[in-house]
């Protein structure tokens, strides 16, 4: 019993490393430091773009700063119940765990329904990935950070899955910690977007 206890916590990331910190979490971390690396050299190269760029993001038009603004509280909203839900696996409650999660999957898709509003009406009027060095930038990087937000999605509600059955959901649990750790990356990306495509 103690071996097969063993092998599931090996299994689900627990395993302290040699560092101490478990398997899961050390990943984790590997991971979004990757990811860091892969959004600071888009928004790097998107700063010395618009730099050399006077006329920006052109006559094409200009982003929606209250729809930007929505999206900015919806992320920020998802955050904090991602937080809540945790909060609650780790005092036992179960029940509200789930609908932390569910709460902050559902602020995440809303976001990518106003994304997808946002994209309809440039392309209604004909605003596409090749009008402008501008317009390249901002699908590049919303289209790359929105992707973001939808595998953080399904990575909740992978999450979420688990959390139907207690005896399952005990060698998992810290699957949640895990997905927090992404969703907070995804929201902090979007803080440095929202200000550099719609503000500035």
């Amino acid at each position: 019993m103690n071996g097969a206890h063993a092998a599931a916590t090996t299994t689900f990331g627990t395993a302290p490393t040699a560092t101490g910190i478990p398997n899961g979490k050390l990943g984790m971390w590997v991971f979004l430091a990757s990811e860091v690396m892969f959004f600071t050299g888009l928004i790097g190269a998107y700063i010395v773009l618009r730099m050399g760029h006077p006329a920006w993001p052109g006559p094409e038009g200009h982003l929606s700063v209250p729809l930007g603004t929505t999206n900015t509280l919806l992320l920020i909203g998802s955050s904090v119940t991602i937080v809540l839900s945790l909060a609650a696996s780790q005092r036992g409650a179960l029940p509200a765990a789930r609908g932390w999660l569910s709460a902050t999957m559902l602020l995440g898709s809303l976001f990518l329904v106003i994304k997808g509003f946002e994209y309809a009406a440039k392309f209604s009027h004909r605003i596409f990935l090749s009008t402008n060095v501008f317009w390249s930038c901002y699908y590049t990087l919303t289209g790359l950070h929105a992707l973001h937000v939808l595998g953080g999605i399904a990575f909740n509600g992978m999450v979420l899955a688990s959390t139907r059955n207690a005896a399952r959901w005990a060698s998992r649990r810290q699957r949640l910690e895990f997905a927090g750790l992404y969703w907070h990356f995804v929201d902090i990306v979007w803080i440095f977007l929202f200000p550099l495509l719609y503000l500035i």
